[in-house]
């Protein structure tokens, strides 16, 4: 059976010693800063997605040295590809604790939470049905659905084990954090500048964009959001200061089968297909990469309905939904900072309701 391969879209963003890359589209945000002093500036492959980070201070080039490293030992800590990662060790000890470090504890953790909140929306033990639909390996495929049932048997975060920092996973399950571990590098991150003293600084990781303060000048920081059914375009601008904004649609990786139909990444765990609930984006703004990041999966796979009422029982996140008839939804503390650049109409979701 063939299929028509699409290759996931990506940030845009100037990539130094790129030149055989083509150009790319926006996967969830584009960083647009105009600042009064020149940034020390990286660029950098890692975690299977290009990088871009700005830090503003006065050891900038040596701080990005650092921060180059703690990419790459986060990547080799949590990486499922990797076999002597933690996530990997985990995988292959199933059925035994095993030790690990304290940057996979604080993924653990923040998975079993959302996991719960969610309602399982966001369960890091869907990797066998991911790999399965071959968005981990790029050798795409339809399974079939007595496959998909057998791998939905394993599929369950509850299963995690957690005692101090000894993991547990039962036999036949696996887990993998590709859902969390871009924001918890944004929130590292963010640490690492600070605690350089830089105030201004802001770092795109494949889209997922995250700002330390604002800009040098005063200013907000203005990022764009792609539009989903135009992923060449920015469908808004939102200005943040010290805050993450994380994307995840149905435009970003996904392939095209015989059928005709898109199937997309993003898988829901009830039922072992990608999540097909009314959105085909979601984009969250919090304090928390980790959080955001987690939670753009989450509510997507949650669908419309489930979502906004995730919204209104909480109050550490912003949101902003796309409807597959062409709404966006936006939760009302974004109002002011908010500019719509597309033809969509905009109701505002509070915690009281639409």
């Amino acid at each position: 059976m063939k299929y028509q391969i699409l290759p996931p879209v990506l940030a845009v963003c100037l990539l130094c010693g790129c030149s055989a890359e083509p150009a790319a589209v926006p996967e969830s945000a584009e960083i647009s800063a105009e600042t009064v002093s020149a940034p020390a500036v990286s660029d950098l492959f890692a975690m299977d997605t290009y990088m871009n980070l700005k830090v503003w201070c006065s050891d900038g080039d040596s701080v990005l040295k650092e921060a180059a490293v703690l990419i790459s030992g986060l990547e080799d800590t949590l990486s499922v590809t990797n076999p002597e990662s933690d996530t990997s060790r985990i995988n292959q000890n199933a059925g035994t604790p095993v030790e690990v470090s304290e940057d996979t504890v604080n993924l653990v953790q923040e998975a079993i939470k959302i996991g719960a909140e969610s309602h399982g929306a966001l369960d890091v033990t869907v990797y066998p049905v991911l790999k399965e639909w071959g968005f981990t390996t790029q050798e795409y495929q339809i399974p079939d659905n007595q496959t998909i049932q057998n791998l939905l048997d394993n599929v369950d975060y509850t299963k995690i084990q957690l005692d101090g920092n000894a993991v547990t996973i039962p036999e036949h399950v696996q887990i993998d954090f590709g859902s969390l571990a871009k924001g918890y590098t944004s929130d590292k991150l963010m640490q690492l500048f600070h605690e350089h003293g830089a105030e201004s600084a802001i770092v795109s990781l494949g889209g997922n964009v995250q700002a330390l303060g604002r800009k040098t000048d005063g200013s907000l920081w203005k990022v764009g959001i792609v539009n989903p059914f135009s992923p060449a375009d920015n469908m808004c601008i939102l200005e943040i200061e010290n805050q993450a904004v994380i994307t995840s649609g149905n435009y970003e990786r996904y392939f095209t089968g015989e059928d005709g139909k898109n199937y997309w990444h993003i898988i829901d765990p009830k039922d072992g297909f990608p999540a097909d609930n009314g959105l085909v984006s979601v984009t969250v703004i919090g304090e928390s990469g980790l959080l955001c990041d987690a939670l753009s999966t989450a509510l997507f796979a949650e669908g419309t309905e489930q979502a906004i009422t995730h919204y209104q029982n909480s109050d550490d996140f912003e949101m902003i939904l796309v409807t597959e008839d062409g709404k966006i939804l936006l939760s009302e503390a974004l109002q002011d900072n908010f500019q719509n650049l597309s033809q969509m109409p905009v109701e505002v979701i509070s915690h009281d309701g639409v």
